[in-house]
């Protein structure tokens, strides 16, 4: 509230102003008195203006007929969906569809342009999803779901006389295939690697959404041990040498080779990490001390995830060779470190973690990358997977990652 107050003495008694909406959409304008102080009178004050504020939502479409495609479906998504639909994934996708796609297209494009929400017709549409259908292959399908059911919802509320959606073109999605475990395959896989030497990376890969390649190239000075982040700063990759001696036609692969490599431009990113996560950490410290004294020839160069007879990194297909062994073992479905990352995006998904969020903590070059991939698990209308792991705590464990 500003200095000047809202309250004002007359006639023995603290007063302030008043304004209430008519059914015809006229304000009318008066005042409340006989309040004994003046923080009283102020305090009455914020509740008849709230309200009022309250009224000026709810009937500003009425007020103004003439408002505009994309100003309307933001007033659709925060005044109606949002009080229909609960906070889930499928919501968590129409907001980005609705913020990310749609409105933005409208504001900044020349070729369709925003027009008057009375104005939009078939033709219009066609075109508009026509230009939103290139920037992912599953934006066409999305952007005439989310525009079907806010037009429908125009027509109930008599904003606009028919749907005129149903004329639209059909956008068909190719839905990406996203395997991931159950809530207990997950806690058995965990369960079953902790005296693994692979579980730590396990971990990175689950509460982390680390690549391979980012983990296998992590070194112990890139984690923080007092506030609990981690640099991601490299990646190790394996870099094929051919055969000096090769035939026509016929490409022989000697060897491969680790090659240290910087990260894209967007996977550069300090993430924090549970408390587990750190524990382990230093306890691979420790391992990594105790085989360093134990042979003189140990390579000094600090990877967390490293050869115990000579100190090397991994190759990062060691990661995956290590689970497709383990998961037969333990009867779980065969899963690759690429899994454990899309577990991660779907546990953080599940927690209603903002899209651009998950899209920083992922590494990924551009929300779009995301969307298109996480898409079928966003349409989920029930819970996916509880995720609740009461050995490991993991929703305590992502709530420290974000």
């Amino acid at each position: 509230m500003s200095n000047k107050s809202v309250a004002f003495f007359e006639r023995g008694s603290w007063h302030h102003r008043t304004k209430t909406l008519k059914e015809d959409y006229t304000v009318i304008y008066g005042k409340k008195g006989g309040f004994k102080t003046k923080e009283e009178a102020e305090k009455s004050y914020e509740k008849y203006n709230n309200e009022y504020e309250k009224q000026l939502r709810d009937n500003h479409l009425n007020i103004d007929k003439e408002v505009f495609f994309s100003y309307y479906l933001i007033y659709w998504y925060e005044n109606i969906f949002k009080d229909r639909e609960p906070e889930n994934t499928y919501a968590l996708g129409v907001a980005y569809v609705i913020y990310n796609m749609i409105v933005p297209f409208l504001r900044q494009n020349d070729y369709v342009r925003d027009i008057k929400l009375r104005l939009i017709n078939t033709n219009y549409l066609n075109s508009l999803l026509e230009e939103l259908a290139k920037i992912t292959s599953s934006a066409g399908n999305k952007c005439q779901e989310v525009l079907s059911i806010a037009l429908k919802d125009a027509k109930n509320e008599h904003y606009i006389v028919d749907e005129p959606m149903k004329g639209t073109k059909k956008y068909k999605r190719n839905k990406p295939k996203i395997k991931i475990l159950k809530k207990e395959e997950l806690k058995k896989l965990l369960v079953n690697s902790q005296e693994d030497p692979w579980y730590l990376e396990i971990l990175l890969a689950v509460f982390c959404g680390l690549r391979k390649g980012e983990i296998i190239g992590l070194k112990f000075t890139d984690f923080d041990w007092d506030c609990n982040v981690l640099r991601i700063r490299r990646q190790l990759v394996c870099n094929p040498v051919l055969d000096s001696e090769m035939e026509i036609n016929k490409v022989n692969v000697g060897k491969y080779t680790l090659v240290e490599k910087a990260p894209k431009k967007d996977s550069y990113r300090n993430i924090r990490v549970p408390k587990v996560i750190i524990k382990e950490i230093k306890k691979r410290k420790k391992e990594y001390e105790f085989y360093k004294q134990q042979n003189i020839n140990f390579c000094e160069e600090e990877y967390i995830s490293f050869n115990r007879n000579n100190g090397k990194p991994h190759f990062p297909n060691s990661f995956n060779d290590y689970l497709y062994r383990k998961c037969p073992q333990i009867a779980i479905p065969n899963i690759s470190v690429h899994v454990l990352r899309h577990m991660f995006a779907t546990i953080l998904l599940e927690k209603g973690v903002p899209l651009v969020k998950i899209v920083a903590l992922l590494g990924h070059s551009s929300p779009n990358t995301t969307f298109e991939i996480y898409c079928d698990i966003m349409d989920e209308r029930e819970k996916i997977l509880t995720f609740i792991n009461t050995t490991f705590k993991s929703e305590l464990l992502m709530e420290e990652c974000v």
